[in-house]
């Protein structure tokens, strides 16, 4: 499947697969603490880390599946300012929608505007439904899934920490 070089855009925001050239983003939004409250796992420490997560697990997503997470890029300053989009969850056997901003962009309304924007493409890429796994305490996350339209599923177990699941069917 031929991926477009843009997913969807907004008045704000444009949403589009990740370039080698966004590493340095993605490096923020995996090494800034405050950002990594409510993910799993360890910071990254080195650009590398980014590097490396492009080329074996997004790049890999777009080649297997035909989608992956996606940059959301700031029209306004050109800046890859997060992510959104899904991600194929092999414990869950189904597609989650996933999300992660830097912390100056919170409270603006970018989280539901490319979640709604991505939500919105999904069934170009073959995705009837979708979840999003949030951890227990992730206020805001939980505010963007309701504002799109997912329902509270279950509360459930991820990667060995409590998380609500949400569900959106298109």
């Amino acid at each position: 499947m031929l991926i477009p070089k843009v997913i969807a855009e907004t008045e704000r925001l444009l949403i589009r697969p990740f370039q080698v050239e966004d590493a340095e983003a993605l490096f923020l939004l995996n090494s800034i603490p405050e950002i990594l409250t409510y993910i799993p796992g360890e910071p990254f420490t080195d650009v590398a880390q980014a590097q490396a997560m492009l080329v074996n697990v997004i790049f890999e997503d777009y080649e297997r599946r035909g989608f992956g997470r996606w940059a959301v890029e700031h029209k306004q300053d050109g800046k890859v300012i997060g992510f959104c989009g899904p991600k194929y969850i092999t414990e869950y056997n189904e597609v989650e929608l996933g999300y992660r901003y830097l912390p100056e962009y919170w409270g603006k309304g970018i989280g539901v505007e490319a979640a709604t924007a991505a939500l919105t493409a999904f069934p170009t890429f073959g995705i009837k439904e979708a979840i999003a796994l949030i951890l227990e305490g992730n206020l805001g996350s939980e505010a963007v899934a309701k504002k799109v339209g997912m329902q509270l599923r279950e509360p459930n177990v991820f990667m060995g920490h409590k998380v609500n699941v949400y569900h959106k069917v298109f």
